[in-house]
C-alpha cells in the first residue's frame, strides 16, 4: 500500500494521523474517490452518511462548519464536537474512511469570524482534537490549521492542501489578508516545485465566484490576486479548488491569468440544512445551475482510462448525480 506523506509547514511527516474516533488513517492506494461536505448541524438529522459511505471513498474532507458552536465557551464547543463525534452514522463511517478537515466561521467559534475572535487558539485545538490529530503533531504547535497530504505516488499523486481561512483573517477590506505571511509562505512551499499531478486546494469560503453578497475570497481583492499570482508562479498542474459555507452547491469555471489552463472549483454545502428557498444570484463564472437541497460533494479520478479523467460530482440523499462535470486531466494541464 501506499505511504500516506504529510506535509505541514515548510516540511513536517506524521505517521498515522488519525480519525474523530482515534483511529488511525492507513496508509492506502492513491485517490481514486474524494467525498467532501460542509454546513452540518450536528443537532440535526444527517441523511447523507450512508450514501457517502455507497460511493466507496478513499478520503473525506470537512472544508468547515462541521458543527455550529457559535461560541466564545470552549466547553460549550467541545461538547458539540462531541455529540458530533458520536452520531451513530458518523461513527460508523469513520471507521471505514480516513477523515482530514478545515472549519469555517461556525465551528470556528463566531459567525464570519476572523483574527478578533478571542478563542482561536482553544478553537483550534478543538478542532484537531476532532479529527484526531496526534498530540504531538506540528498542526498543534503552529497558528492555524492549515495542512497538506500527498496521496499516490508518481503520475498519480494528489497533493490536498487545505487552508485557514480564519485565524488570521482581517476584517474585509481592498487591501485586508485572509492567510497571514507564515501562512503564505507555507503555501508557496507547497506549490513551488509541486510533484503532484493534481493539487487540490481545500478553503472554507468560495475563491473563484465574486457577484454574490455573502463572504468569498471576492472581499478580499487583493489577497486573492495574490493567490492567484501564486498559483501561476509556481506553475503547479492540475491546480482545483474545493469550499464550502454557501448552502449551495455549485461549479465554477476561471480563466487565471498566467495559468495555462483553466481553474475549477467545486462548491459543496448542505449536509443538514440548505438554501432550499434560494432564489438565485449572479455568478458569471458557473458551469451549468446550482443544486439547493440537501448534498455532498466527491470528485473521482479514472486513471487507468487510456485518457485519464477527472469528474466532479454533486450527490443528493438518493446518491444521485444532481450535477456532474468530467474532462480529461490534460485539460488542468496534467497530461502525460
Amino acid at each position: 500500500m501506499d505511504k500516506l506523506r504529510c506535509c505541514i509547514c515548510l516540511a513536517v511527516f506524521v505517521s498515522g494521523a488519525i480519525t474523530a474516533l482515534a483511529q488511525a488513517i492507513e496508509s492506502g492506494p492513491e485517490l481514486k474517490v474524494v467525498a467532501f461536505g460542509s454546513c452540518n448541524r450536528q443537532d440535526k438529522a444527517q441523511p447523507l452518511w450512508n450514501p457517502i459511505l455507497e460511493a466507496k471513498p478513499d478520503l473525506f474532507i470537512w472544508t468547515g462548519d462541521i458543527v455550529y458552536g457559535d461560541t466564545e465557551d470552549m466547553a460549550l464547543l467541545k461538547e458539540k464536537y462531541r455529540l458530533q463525534a458520536e452520531q451513530a452514522d458518523y461513527m460508523v463511517f469513520t471507521r471505514k474512511v480516513p477523515v482530514i478537515g478545515v472549519y469555517d466561521d461556525h465551528d470556528y467559534g463566531v459567525n464570519d469570524g476572523g483574527k478578533e475572535y478571542p478563542q482561536r487558539e482553544a478553537s483550534a485545538q478543538l478542532l484537531l482534537d476532532f479529527l484526531g490529530e496526534p498530540k504531538e503533531s506540528p498542526r498543534r504547535k503552529q497558528e492555524g490549521v492549515y495542512a497538506s497530504y500527498d496521496y499516490g505516488e508518481a503520475d498519480r499523486l494528489v497533493r490536498v492542501i487545505m487552508l485557514d481561512t480564519r485565524y488570521h483573517r482581517e476584517k474585509p477590506g481592498p487591501e485586508a489578508d485572509i492567510l497571514g505571511e507564515a501562512q503564505w509562505k507555507w503555501l508557496e512551499s507547497q506549490l513551488m516545485g509541486s510533484p503532484a499531478r493534481v493539487n487540490l486546494i481545500v478553503s472554507s469560503i468560495q475563491i473563484l465566484p465574486e457577484q454574490h453578497r455573502f463572504e468569498k475570497w471576492a472581499n478580499f481583492p487583493k489577497a486573492r490576486e495574490r493567490l492567484f499570482d501564486l498559483i501561476a508562479k509556481s506553475k503547479a498542474r492540475g491546480v482545483v479548488m474545493i469550499s464550502g459555507d454557501r448552502h449551495i452547491a455549485e461549479i465554477s469555471r476561471m480563466d487565471v491569468p498566467g495559468v495555462f489552463y483553466p481553474i475549477y472549483e467545486i462548491t459543496s454545502s448542505g449536509m443538514t440544512h440548505s438554501f432550499s428557498n434560494f432564489r438565485g444570484e449572479p455568478n458569471n463564472l458557473r458551469v451549468g445551475e446550482p443544486f439547493t437541497e440537501l448534498h455532498y460533494g466527491l470528485i473521482a479520478f479514472d486513471w487507468d482510462a487510456v485518457i485519464p479523467t477527472i469528474s466532479m460530482e454533486i450527490r443528493d440523499t438518493a446518491n444521485k448525480a444532481v450535477r456532474s462535470l468530467r474532462f480529461p486531466l490534460g485539460e488542468i494541464g496534467t497530461g502525460n
